[in-house]
């Protein structure tokens, strides 16, 4: 067939484009998805300051330009694997807490949860801790995106003690914010015990001092209901 006249090629419907494109987004989302899940191993390990492009694009068998393109600085991706972190940590520990009851049994889910993932975080560490060493004392949008992660969910720890003493679980004169520190406290005190100083036994102390904050804060037995919690216990 001559080339005058070879079939014109034929143009691209839009249709056609869009499912291309949304094919490379896709395709970019997941690259970019398999990265973070890198830096938050290698983050775990060596923490967020070790983090580097050119030690990820060698993790990940990229280039460096290949991952630059996705975060394009150090910083943003440092602040994405604080984000995935807290993301993970919250579909671990928050949320299958917020299918038990208001209440002590929320509170109990809630740190039942935590302590299994710091049984995990006992071998591989934990960001928000190792982060808050590499950042206290460094202001920026690292240290930002880590405080308001913690502040985030310590917020939710003290949202559901609050919830406890309006059902009528905890004494009337329960300091709801200094239950909610010393619990914090608990979780700080067995990675330091068990990371650090390998004492076997701390699992074990952190819930029997979980215990002892619910015994010592708990409504008592004698101890009658407040005008609050008899109302709310009618609704």
């Amino acid at each position: 067939m001559p080339h005058s006249q070879l079939p014109a090629k034929r143009p691209r419907l839009r249709s056609e484009q869009r499912l291309a494109s949304g094919c490379a987004l896709q395709k970019g989302q997941l690259t970019k998805r398999a990265i973070v899940d890198a830096a938050l191993g290698l983050a775990a390990q060596i923490g967020l300051e070790g983090l580097s492009i050119g030690v990820l694009a060698e993790v990940t068998q990229m280039s460096k330009s290949g991952v630059f393109a996705h975060f394009g600085s150090r910083e943003e991706l440092q602040i994405s694997v604080v984000r995935e972190y807290y993301t993970r940590f919250s579909n671990e520990v928050f949320f299958p807490a917020m299918d038990e009851p208001r209440g002590l049994p929320r509170v109990r889910s809630l740190f039942a949860n935590w302590m299994k993932r710091v049984a995990v975080e006992i071998q591989s560490g934990c960001i928000f801790i190792s982060g808050a060493v590499e950042f206290d004392d460094r202001p920026g949008p690292v240290r930002d995106a880590l405080a308001t992660s913690v502040k985030t969910w310590l917020a939710a720890l003290y949202r559901a003690v609050v919830q406890a003493k309006e059902e009528g679980q905890l004494g009337d004169d329960a300091d709801e914010e200094q239950m909610a520190f010393e619990i914090h406290g608990l979780i700080l005190a067995l990675h330091y015990e068990a990371r650090f100083l390998k004492n076997p036994n701390a699992i074990a102390h952190a819930n029997k001092g979980f215990e002892n904050i619910l015994a010592r804060y708990g409504r008592s037995v004698t101890e009658p209901l407040s005008r609050k919690s008899k109302l709310r216990s009618k609704e």
